[in-house]
């Protein structure tokens, strides 16, 4: 609704619609049908990615399509698992790194407000139960870069964080459907097919990469909790974000599924990294619909 109390014209051509002329007049505008407003996408699931390898591992056994949002390139789709229909947003971080993770939770919330996010891709194992090969699937992330240094050595200063009880009950759901750990088969470019093992616990991020077994963060990270499965770079970041945020669009959860390609050690390669984030992904697909992706 808006007013109008006069019009004039100096002279030329003028052409006045939906308008109302004279003191206290008015004109109810109505929208135009060939340029309806524009509204936020929503999506039920938000997936980060870091590499090629995960981006395009999510994209294909999700089978999203590339789009934009504003002057970023996401990947959306929909997928239908057990009656369940679930939207889904994809986003490739910037760079690998905890600070790339927090921008990308932000982007996806903020374009897509979605309920739930995960963090999706490869990590090192640390443990005896994760494999090259095999899965974890996080909702416990210990944070292990806070730290003081000394001239005696360093002294690190741990924080964990943990997935709201909403998705630690619907990973649980998951492993009493599947077993745990839970025996998965995936195919994979060379027709070949391949069994692995998913199991859950708690994973180790910071910024470094680990080439090394017996380094000073493995041990500490085992000594912090004897359980922890897995190292990788993003996860705290993902954790703060959700930590941290505030507004109508909040996320509800997150949970991380890592694929193991490699044992963290001085023999540490790429040759695994496409089969450990082919595996997250069916590992993903498969917990989708467990998800808390409905309600307040």
């Amino acid at each position: 609704m808006s007013g109008n109390s006069g019009i004039a014209n100096y002279g030329g051509r003028m052409e006045i619609s939906q308008s109302a002329v004279g003191h206290g007049a008015s004109v109810t505008v109505s929208a135009d049908p060939e340029n309806p407003p524009q509204h936020a996408s929503h999506a039920d699931v938000g997936v980060i990615t870091i590499t090629p390898e995960e981006a395009n591992a999510v994209r294909n056994i999700l089978g999203l399509r590339p789009t934009r949002n504003g002057d970023l390139p996401f990947y959306e789709g929909t997928v239908h698992i057990r009656d369940t229909t679930i939207r889904i947003a994809a986003f490739r971080a910037l760079s690998q790194g905890q600070r790339s993770a927090v921008m990308a939770f932000d982007h996806l919330r903020r374009h897509y407000n979605p309920a739930v996010i995960v963090l999706t891709g490869i990590g090192g194992g640390i443990h005896a139960k994760a494999a090259v090969g095999d899965v974890v699937v996080a909702t416990r992330v210990v944070y292990y870069d806070l730290r003081k240094e000394t001239p005696y050595g360093t002294r690190r200063r741990g924080e964990e964080r943990e997935a709201p009880s909403a998705v630690g009950h619907a990973v649980n759901s998951f492993f009493t459907d599947h077993g745990e750990p839970a025996t998965f088969q995936a195919a994979h470019d060379n027709g070949d097919t391949r069994d692995f093992l998913v199991r859950t616990g708690p994973i180790g991020s910071g910024e470094t990469v680990i080439a090394d077994a017996e380094s000073e963060i493995v041990r500490y990270l085992k000594a912090y909790n004897d359980k922890v499965l897995a190292v990788e770079m993003e996860a705290g970041g993902l954790t703060q974000a959700f930590h941290e945020q505030d507004g109508p669009q909040a996320v509800r959860g997150w949970v991380v599924v890592r694929g193991i390609s490699d044992d963290a050690s001085e023999s540490k390669n790429d040759a695994c990294r496409d089969i450990a984030a082919r595996h997250a992904a069916t590992v993903l697909r498969s917990l989708l619909p467990y998800l808390p992706v409905c309600g307040p």
